[in-house]
């Protein structure tokens, strides 16, 4: 797992690389501007267009002057910089670079103090201004500035970070941000860009190493990591000769009423599509000729309406609860049973979620391991109101640990929080995938690898990743606007067959 560091940490890991490659401040700061410029230099090829790089006076200003330089050196010719002097603080590298840049016939202006107000006439705006070096809303001359960049209609791409941008931490409501087209980020993504509060400034992120040592950075003690696909190789398991049906477990499905059907069906033919050896789905008497057309692969353990079947609970491998079950006395009835009849670890989504937030004394009976997929709102009702992204994974952490379980917090990059305090950062996943449904598909998916003897932590992090591989394996190559979670389900043996090839 990739750990990902606050910006204190991102601070000590340029000091140890200085300290131990060795290397100087100022070269790790030219060999960081030239990744940028290689990144930027292959998208951006028109090299007649106008560029003004904005620099603030730190160590992000010396990294906007030094690009300027090196755009220069790729015949980039209608450059100029703009440098923020707002404040008296200035750093060594900054002036540096600055006297690097003097030697060049690139154009330097100021902008002092309440001279904020001029016209800007360039294409592409590089931000160079403050970096992650922020640890407080913008005011005064950077707020005008950076409102005023806002309203322009540029391509504008930042240096590390946009400016105003939290890299960690709560962001304080209608602080002023600046919009970016891309960003273009240093050795790793920081923790906020991977939450939905990054969406209004950060239209797309690319990571650019910059040599900081990684034997420090995994080193580093910290809640946040990255799931790479090296770390999949390393879960998933291959099958192997002479394996059967019992090899792969029995999955149990419980979901769907008669006017939800569709989830219930979702959620059991990606059990049975993840490799479940066999997947009974607890469905109502009138859903049977769907399931059985839809999928003749799945068994049927039939409810009634206020009724509940005879469940022979120690047959079933895993359990996955609560797709299209409604927010009925039969739901809460069902949590109840499986919570008095079955100690192993339960998938536990959608509807059932509803009722264990209306029920909060069932979340103490709650199966040790067990796994939650709430979305932000399901969460929400489920341990309260939250004004941000960050207090939620904050909540998910202290939770997981609290009740012993696992929380999956959907989002762009789905969230896993585990009982010691663990919050793993999914790496697959598109927008086209954000469909009724999607959310079935991962029950049933998780559900499956219980089955098949993945541990709680590891089905939660293969299903995520392979749940969402899937749906970038349809939508990205063929530039898909909508995948519909049939077709992940049909990808998914695809996908796994993939993994260690």
């Amino acid at each position: 797992m990739l750990p990902l560091l606050v910006a204190k940490q991102i601070r000590e890991a340029d000091a140890f690389t200085i300290a131990h490659e060795p290397i100087s401040s100022i070269d790790l700061m030219e060999r960081a501007s030239k990744a940028f410029v290689r990144w930027f230099i292959n998208h951006f090829q028109d090299k007649k267009q106008s560029i003004t790089v904005y620099c603030g006076t730190g160590n992000n200003g010396g990294d906007g002057l030094a690009i300027a330089r090196i755009l220069a050196d790729h015949h980039y010719k209608n450059l100029q910089v703009k440098i923020t002097r707002f404040s008296d603080k200035v750093t060594d590298d900054f002036n540096a670079n600055l006297q690097r840049l003097q030697q060049t016939s690139i154009s330097v202006t100021e902008i002092k103090a309440g001279e904020t107000k001029f016209k800007e006439n360039a294409d592409i705006i590089i931000d160079a201004m403050l970096g992650s070096g922020l640890n407080k809303p913008l005011e005064g001359d950077y707020k005008s500035l950076v409102e005023y960049l806002n309203s322009l209609n540029k391509t504008i791409v930042a240096v590390d970070v946009p400016t105003g941008f939290y890299t960690d931490g709560e962001i304080p409501k209608d602080t002023t941000i600046l919009k970016t087209d891309i960003t273009i980020t240093f050795q790793q993504p920081k923790v906020n860009f991977l939450l939905p509060e990054s969406g209004p400034y950060i239209n797309c992120c690319e990571v650019v190493k910059i040599g900081l040592n990684e034997k420090f950075i995994r080193s580093v003690d910290t809640p946040y990591y990255f799931v790479e696909e090296a770390d999949i190789n390393r879960i998933f398991k291959p099958r192997h000769r002479f394996s059967n049906k019992g090899t792969y477990g029995h999955a149990l499905i419980i979901a769907g009423k008669n006017e939800t059907m569709g989830a219930a069906l979702l959620a059991s033919s990606a059990c049975a599509h993840a490799g479940a050896g066999l997947t009974t789905a607890c469905i109502p008497q009138s859903g049977l000729v769907a399931l059985n057309s839809s999928m003749p692969e799945v068994m049927a353990l039939l409810r009634e309406e206020d009724e509940l079947p005879e469940i022979a609970w120690d047959k079933f491998a895993a359990i996955g609860i609560g797709p299209g079950l409604g927010k009925s006395t039969d739901t809460l009835q069902l949590l109840n049973a499986i919570f008095e009849n079955y100690k192993k670890p339960v998938v536990i989504d959608a509807d059932a979620l509803n009722v264990l937030g209306e029920n909060q004394q069932l979340l103490t009976d709650l199966p040790a391991g067990s796994i939650l997929t709430p979305h932000m709102k399901e969460f929400d009702r489920l341990f309260g109101e939250h004004t941000s992204w960050w207090q939620r994974i904050q909540t998910a952490k202290a939770k997981a640990k609290e009740l012993n379980i696992y929380i999956v917090l959907k989002n762009d990059y789905t969230i896993t929080a585990t009982p010691d305090e663990k919050l793993y950062f999914n790496s697959t996943g598109n927008p086209a995938m954000a469909t009724g449904g999607m959310g079935d598909v991962l029950t049933g998916v998780i559900t499956s690898l219980l089955a098949q003897k993945y541990s709680p932590e590891e089905a939660c992090l293969l299903g995520i990743y392979i749940h969402g591989k899937a749906g970038d394996e349809l939508a990205l190559p063929n530039r898909m606007h909508v995948v519909l979670p049939q077709k992940v389900i049909n990808q998914l043996p695809i996908t796994m067959a993939k993994l260690k090839a």
